[in-house]
């Protein structure tokens, strides 16, 4: 699994555009409950394809990205918060304890 991270409305404009499948971590630096999230996506990985790319966002320093991704998705912004998006639609998220690798399995497969 590889982190990368979303640092400019760039990436956004870049994922909206793409129809490929790209998956989004948004979280909280601050809450403890983002921090766990992150802890099992990570002990998670071995469950997905090693070079996965997921997403990662930094609501703290990002929060204007985040509210872009509310925008064009549609999806209700919540920390934490997974989503897999393929062009235009949203096509699966899930905030808090609901976060779970292996409900991400079937978009990567």
């Amino acid at each position: 699994m590889i982190w990368k991270e979303i640092n400019s409305m760039d990436s956004i404009q870049d994922i909206f555009a793409s129809n490929a499948i790209h998956i989004l971590f948004k979280h909280s630096t601050r809450c403890p409950v983002s921090a766990m999230a992150k802890r099992n996506l990570e002990h998670d990985k071995v469950l997905i394809p090693k070079d996965t790319i997921i997403h990662y966002l930094d609501l703290i320093a990002y929060r204007e990205i985040s509210n872009t991704i509310e925008q064009l998705w549609g999806v209700k912004h919540e920390s934490p918060q997974l989503i897999v998006v393929q062009g235009h639609n949203c096509l699966y998220n899930a905030s808090h304890s609901d976060i779970d690798m292996q409900d991400i399995i079937p978009f990567i497969s």
